[in-house]
């Protein structure tokens, strides 16, 4: 690879990094589902959230899914202060579904199958707050977690990376960022990270996914 590829791959880095990208577009107006009092609820990390939460809005059976901050110690972290490293949180989605439709354990699978698990984060956002993370409610959730990891595993010469931890507290994100990828489909992240992302977990389990 010439020098000159590696300063073009490294602008277009910095210009499409989910935490120096502007957030100053018109935002296109979109209606929030409405969350039922018996959802379940699931918290994981996966990279930037504007891409995992599209991920999971396309899954049949999941309501909604929330980006907020957790894994840290910070209380009411804002997004400037988990992108700078210093709190121990990472940007987490609280995914709220109806588990007569999809079970947990194939949310986990939906996790893998939508990033490389072996990464310190997903292409180009890395670091601590970018870090992959899947959070366990409860013993059977743990278990399911590990399983699927282990299985995860054997698929790679590297080490998987996920931390398994428990939930503890989930801090909900400022308002720009719900439901961010629809309504800034046209946002210089969004066309060259998310939308990509999304595409590729969408040819891989295309069984999971919402007719509509």
């Amino acid at each position: 690879m010439t020098i000159s590829h590696l300063v073009l791959l490294s602008l277009v880095s910095i210009i499409t990094s989910c935490s120096k990208t502007s957030t100053d577009a018109a935002m296109q107006e979109v209606t929030t589902q409405t969350i039922p009092d018996d959802a379940s609820v699931a918290y994981l990390a996966s990279g930037c959230f504007w891409c995992v939460e599209a991920i999971y809005e396309s899954v049949d059976g999941v309501y909604e899914a929330v980006s907020g901050y957790a894994g840290g110690t910070t209380e009411n972290p804002t997004y400037k202060e988990v992108g700078s490293g210093t709190t121990g949180h990472a940007e987490v989605l609280a995914v709220y579904y109806d588990s007569k439709k999809v079970d947990f354990a194939t949310l986990v699978d939906v996790y893998y199958a939508s990033q490389d698990a072996t990464t310190f984060g997903q292409k180009p956002d890395f670091g601590s707050a970018y870090r992959s993370i899947f959070f366990y409610s409860n013993a059977e959730e743990q278990a399911i977690i590990e399983a699927k990891k282990k299985a995860e595993q054997e698929k790679y010469d590297d080490p998987v990376v996920t931390e398994v931890l428990p939930f503890e507290v989930f801090y909900e994100a400022e308002p720009y960022h719900q439901d961010f990828e629809k309504r800034n489909p046209n946002q210089s992240y969004v066309r060259a990270v998310s939308i990509p992302r999304l595409k590729r977990f969408q040819a891989k389990m295309p069984e999971v996914l919402k007719k509509n």
